[in-house]
């Protein structure tokens, strides 16, 4: 009981540190009123530094510690609660560090790479840090849900989600990394990572070296319920579902003109006025701007904390959906209706673990 107690005072203490990152780059704090993108990039640039972030990331695996204790101890319902904070944890890791790829997690450049390597990608298993930056920055911003072009738009694809598609293979790629076959492309994603440009011969081995020390230092079920459940099957379906919500993929507005007007015809807005779903999934699936895709797109080199201040100054998009699935306007339908309309096919190459975000 006394470690239980220990671990839930590190779950405790972890999300206490993360806020130092938060109330630091708060548009709240001082007499700031970011209304405009010159406003909010000043203010940017003031307060960006290497150590706050630092903490953000201390934060986020002092609590993953918290959890493990959580599950050796916790009795099965434990074991269930430490799976869930886990694959959120991971979900929170991805999305930091996809600021740090966009050069905006902290002030150094080298920084920035260095810390999404040893705090994300070298333990959870990521490729490269500048081979995810060229796929997203390079390919994916430029090209989002352009057939040929887009990277995610090809993973998308290659789960089953073309044109022309049935409901059934709909369904099974909204699910994908929860199916045999997008297991067992995990797993072969992580095999492969030596292959990748720039990996060593051992970047495969982060996952199974946490594995190992997670079982030395709390036991099996802490390193399966904690992390490998986690990483394997949840964490991928949550940055899945994060993914599917990021653009209308299968029937974007094609328009030319200025990035907020090119975004505004191919981004969504999920749970505009529904605060508590909105909360729900800022905390979980959708963290760090996430849920803010569309600012995000438009003007990719702002920090998630100015993302919401920046969308009010917005004119777009036009989709924004109360609902992931249910309702005439939810994402996931409009997806499906979208895929039967539009005739052809689509494949591409696949990104594993939509590392992209």
């Amino acid at each position: 009981m006394g470690t239980l107690w220990a671990g839930l005072v590190a779950v405790a203490a972890g999300i206490a540190l993360r806020q130092v990152d938060r109330w630091w780059f708060s548009p709240a704090r001082g007499r700031h009123t970011p209304d405009s993108l010159r406003a909010v990039m000043r203010l940017q640039r003031e307060r960006l530094n290497d150590v706050t972030p630092v903490l953000l990331l201390l934060g986020h695996w002092v609590e993953f510690v918290g959890w493990c204790a959580v599950a050796v101890h916790g009795d099965p319902w434990g074991c269930v609660l430490a799976a869930l904070a886990g694959a959120a944890k991971f979900r929170h890791l991805q999305e930091v560090s996809h600021f740090a790829v966009h050069g905006v997690l902290v002030r150094g450049g080298r920084l920035n790479t260095l810390l999404a390597e040893v705090a994300v990608h070298l333990p959870l298993g990521f490729v490269p840090v500048p081979v995810r930056r060229r796929r997203h920055v390079r390919e994916h911003h430029p090209n989002a849900t352009v057939s040929g072009a887009d990277p995610n738009l090809a993973e998308l694809h290659a789960a089953g989600l073309r044109p022309g598609a049935t409901t059934a293979r709909c369904l099974l790629g909204m699910v994908h990394p929860l199916t045999p076959p997008g297991a067992y492309g995990t797993v072969r994603g992580l095999a492969a990572l030596e292959r990748e440009p720039g990996a060593g011969r051992l970047r495969a081995a982060g996952p199974v070296l946490v594995t190992t020390a997670v079982a030395a230092l709390f036991g099996w079920e802490a390193a399966v319920f904690a992390f490998a459940l986690p990483r394997l099957l949840l964490y991928p379906q949550l940055a899945w579902m994060s993914l599917l919500v990021e653009h209308r993929w299968f029937d974007p507005e094609r328009v030319t003109g200025p990035p907020v007007a090119v975004e505004a015809g191919r981004c969504l807005r999920l749970y505009p006025r529904n605060t508590l779903l909105a909360l729900l999934a800022r905390g979980t699936w959708l963290p760090y701007g996430d849920l803010y895709h569309f600012a995000h797109s438009a003007h990719p080199a702002v920090r998630w904390n100015y993302l919401p201040a920046l969308e009010r100054c917005l004119h777009g998009p036009a989709y924004r959906p109360h609902a992931l699935l249910l309702g005439e306007s939810a994402v996931l339908r409009r997806h499906r209706r979208a895929l039967a309309a539009a005739p052809g096919t689509g494949t591409g190459r696949v990104t594993p673990d939509h590392q992209d975000a």
